[in-house]
């Protein structure tokens, strides 16, 4: 189930397994492992951070992804880990520069009123 969950979410992202293992610093086949064997928490929660996920939705006691509220969604722009992502893909860098000085621009925009 663990495997499967991390497949899924990782191919939500646009993201191999390898590139999941290499973003979250472990060995770049580690995850084809948890086929046999478990990994230790502080693997699975660097794995969850890359993937933005909770822990508990990869090990299948969850079916939300994530463990925050839903209706609280505030983020700082000024962030420079902001995970930006549109219908389950990362948006690449450039676009995201993009997105974040047009509300950059907007939140100028308001403070000058």
């Amino acid at each position: 189930m663990l495997l499967d969950r991390v497949k899924e979410v990782s191919k939500s992202r646009g993201l191999s397994l390898k590139e999941v293992a290499l973003k979250a610093n472990i060995g770049e086949n580690s995850i084809y492992a948890w086929k046999n064997r478990e990994p230790s928490v502080a693997i699975l929660q660097k794995v969850a951070d890359v993937l933005n996920v909770s822990t508990d939705y990869l090990l299948g006691r969850t079916n939300q992804m994530n463990s925050y509220d839903s209706k609280d969604k505030t983020t700082d722009i000024d962030d420079d880990t902001l995970i930006m992502a549109f219908d389950g893909k990362p948006i690449p860098d450039e676009e995201r520069e993009k997105l974040l000085d047009y509300a950059r621009y907007i939140m100028s925009q308001k403070k000058e009123k």
